[in-house]
């Protein structure tokens, strides 16, 4: 609220009025209202974490191999799903995890680092455990759909490219062996035959895909209690280059490829998400610098509270 001094300059009442009613205030109300439930399932588990010390593992694979496809599938093979629609969406994606990988690339030799290390935390981002929840409450259930579609973008990139990268040896055609890429084509494969699945069947496996979000969250939260920040410096770069980059390649990217204002909002907010965990577990797999890749994970996952509220505070819908 800007101020109109009178010759004498503003009086107390008006300094109080913009103090406590702030033209921000209703903005600042809906972001934090769409990122605390976010951040308190996941601080609860890392809470979890560190008190307990729950042996997840277990849960997490139920997770991935039955509760995350069940979410894909029942988003993708729903009648309203058309599939040529997001089209355009997924290579606005595509360019962008692409874009940061690139960046990335280029900034390593600078940086004096191995591009194995600094390359996958800047790629792959973030979509699944925070990026679909933050999907679904920043902009609705139709955001689910979309939402997926980004996700899938990235995590095909992820389980091919990004572990091809680590190691060279590995097999791509273990690729189709990975439940939500089976989830993902059976999903389309339904939506472009038309085929409606049995409502009281379709009604199951939603409610199974509903068990995958908050279980997301939560194993996000234990996780992140076995990242060590032993890498300050490097930590804070890819805190702060992942979502700068990200946001900065969508601006770009809405300027070439025609997309939705939803699409539009979804897609700055992907930018603005911070480095996976899974590019932690990978790291650690392949023995490529882990100390380094948990650092920027753990580091970006604290700081993306400050670049998510930027990003929500420009995507974000007028009320």
């Amino acid at each position: 609220m800007r101020l109109q001094d009178s010759p004498a300059g503003p009086s107390n009442h008006q300094s109080l009025t913009a103090i406590t009613n702030p033209q921000w205030r209703p903005m600042l109300i809906r972001i934090v209202s769409i990122l605390f439930p976010l951040f308190a399932i996941t601080a609860l588990g890392f809470m979890v974490g560190r008190w307990m010390k729950p042996d997840l593992s277990h849960a997490n694979k139920l997770n991935m191999d039955v509760f995350v496809p069940a979410l894909v599938f029942s988003a993708l093979a729903n009648k309203s799903f058309e599939v040529a629609q997001y089209v355009p969406l997924g290579i606005a994606t595509l360019v962008l995890v692409v874009g940061s990988g690139l960046a990335a690339w280029a900034a390593s030799k600078p940086l004096g680092q191995d591009p194995r290390t600094l390359v996958p935390p800047m790629m792959f981002n973030n979509c699944g455990n925070l990026g679909l929840p933050l999907a679904v409450l920043a902009f609705g259930d139709a955001a689910l759909a979309p939402a997926v579609v980004m996700f899938m973008v990235s995590n095909l990139l992820h389980f091919s490219f990004g572990a091809w990268l680590l190691d060279h040896h590995i097999r791509i055609v273990n690729l189709w062996r990975i439940p939500s890429v089976l989830a993902t084509f059976a999903g389309i494969a339904v939506s472009l035959a038309g085929f409606e699945v049995w409502p009281p069947l379709m009604v199951a496996i939603k409610m199974l895909g509903d068990i995958a979000i908050p279980l997301m969250l939560l194993g996000l939260g234990v996780r992140l209690t076995d990242s060590r920040i032993s890498e300050i410096r490097l930590g804070l770069i890819g805190a702060s280059a992942r979502p700068l980059i990200g946001m900065l390649l969508a601006v770009l990217v809405m300027q070439v490829i025609d997309l939705s204002q939803q699409e539009q909002a979804l897609l700055l907010v992907f930018g603005a998400l911070p480095p996976a965990v899974l590019n932690y577990i990978f790291a650690e797999r392949y023995n490529q610098e882990p100390e380094k890749v948990a650092s920027m994970v753990l580091i970006g996952n604290i700081a993306s509270l400050v670049f998510l509220s930027a990003a929500l505070a420009v995507a974000l819908p007028e009320a």
